[in-house]
């Protein structure tokens, strides 16, 4: 079964690996680059005010896991130190 996974892996990674240059040159769009370069300054304003806009959520929504992450960092360890305490010879004489 071990293998079955390791080669499934490989075979995304291969997948990734070869459509992920082909996904990064499809926004080269000629389409859009040609409507962008003859539009207006109001217009191209606008596009980069656009994306910008299209960034901010994304990035607050990574910031909001990496400090959600980074705050529940040690609680499971702090579980599993209490249980090994708990195991030790002797923790129970006190009760």
């Amino acid at each position: 079964m071990n293998s079955t996974w390791s080669k499934l892996l490989r075979l995304a990674a291969l997948a990734w690996a070869i459509l992920l240059p082909g996904l990064a040159w499809a926004q080269g769009c000629a389409l859009c680059y040609t409507q962008a370069a003859g539009s207006g300054s109001r217009i191209i304003q606008a596009l980069k005010s656009g994306i910008l806009i299209l960034i901010i959520p994304p990035m607050l929504i990574c910031l909001g896991i990496t400090w959600m992450a980074y705050k529940k960092r040690n609680d499971f360890n702090e579980d599993d130190a209490r249980e090994e305490d708990d195991l030790k010879p002797g923790a129970w004489k006190n009760v």
